[in-house]
């Protein structure tokens, strides 16, 4: 195998010079026709431009020292013919002419040069360019089939966790309860997490494929609300909703995927909850209008910087401030996935005199919701 590849490179070596030396001699033939035509007729008679044919042809075949000697040598021939073989007086006009032929030649060696400069440029850049998008599509792969395998043995020790708490495996005490219960907590996040990374990486690649039905913003919101209880609690902070302006519970309808958008309001509520100091609250505001409905998520933290605001909603982003939690920079992405697979939009903006606003704005299903209210008036 090893005497195969050398005999190939071999071949190769030898194919290349063969192309060198056959430029070469292609090259000194132009020249040679060139020259017998400028120094068989009178000065008169330009054929100089003609040079201009192995100017161009050394530009893709030699170095750039070696199309410099050419160009030279094609000036020098060209003023050359001046004086040799006619020895007559130099009419103005022939000594003006070939002297733009010169600078004819010369102008077309440079910018053959430059052309040349450009397209080993363009050609390094695309070579990096794929080797970059290489690198990112074996990195998402690597990811997306690392998140994938994590899932079983996660599952697997929180099945276990339940197990032990259940007490399959015998009686637990209850400070040995609160240490399961940890556990399992950080096990879930763990698993969020790497749900979370399964499908960024799966949107990217194949997009976001919704299950479209009626949804009710309002009691969505609601039924988080209640799976994060333990968390606000944990935290010390309150969550409240309310409706905008009114004070009355009201319906959100939109047509859109529940599950996927119950992804959002976990994300942004979990954002405004660790962003929240102690002892203050979190608030929900629901506000309907006639062609969409709009949901803010609005926290007391130390808000944004102009810095971070126009990267919030990027891929990993993070944050340089006091303000953002420790995270893997993927629940306000995904979030941003979601609402603009359901052709909404997504924003963030500060909230005066200090906190931050996450807010979601989605296209509203008013027909239903009156249809749902005629059905539901009693006859």
């Amino acid at each position: 195998m090893k005497i195969l590849r050398n005999l190939l490179k071999i071949k190769k070596n030898l194919q290349l010079q063969e192309k060198y030396w056959r430029g070469r001699w292609s090259i000194a033939l132009l020249f040679a026709i060139v020259a017998l035509m400028e120094f068989t007729t009178p000065s008169d008679y330009v054929f100089g431009y003609l040079y201009t044919g192995p100017i161009l042809l050394a530009n893709s075949r030699l170095s750039r020292g070696v199309k410099l000697q050419i160009t030279l040598l094609a000036a020098a021939l060209t003023l050359l013919n001046l004086f040799f073989p006619d020895r007559e007086t130099i009419a103005l006009a022939t000594a003006a002419n070939r002297s733009i032929a010169v600078m004819a030649l010369g102008v077309t060696g440079y910018l053959s040069d430059r052309n040349q400069q450009y397209e080993t440029a363009i050609a390094q850049t695309k070579a990096q360019l794929q080797s970059q998008q290489k690198l990112a599509s074996i990195r998402e792969d690597f990811v997306s089939t690392l998140s994938h395998d994590l899932k079983t043995p996660m599952l697997g020790a929180i099945e276990t966790i339940k197990a032990f708490q259940s007490a399959k495996f015998g009686d637990v005490t209850p400070s040995q309860q609160k240490v399961l219960a940890t556990m399992a907590r950080s096990h879930k996040i763990t698993l969020q997490l790497v749900e979370t990374m399964l499908d960024v990486y799966r949107n990217d690649t194949e997009g976001l494929k919704l299950k479209l039905s009626p949804v009710n913003l309002a009691a969505l919101a609601e039924e988080v609300i209640a799976t994060m209880l333990d968390l606000s609690a944990a935290r010390r902070v309150y969550i409240s909703m309310s409706y905008g302006e009114s004070d009355f519970r009201r319906s959100l309808w939109v047509n859109g995927d529940a599950v996927q958008l119950e992804r959002v309001f976990v994300n942004l509520l979990t954002n405004g909850i660790n962003h929240s100091p102690r002892g203050d609250k979190v608030e929900i505001v629901m506000e309907s209008y006639p062609n969409y409905q709009v949901v803010k998520v609005i926290d007391s933290g130390l808000g944004i910087t102009a810095e971070e605001l126009p990267h919030l909603f990027d891929r990993f982003y993070q944050g340089n401030s006091d303000r953002q939690a420790k995270g893997s920079g993927l629940g306000l992405y995904l979030s941003r996935q979601i609402i603009e697979a359901h052709g909404g939009i997504i924003w963030a903006e500060n909230k005066l005199p200090q906190g931050a606003v996450f807010g979601f704005r989605l296209p509203a299903t008013p027909a239903y919701e009156t249809s749902l209210s005629i059905a539901n008036t009693p006859s």
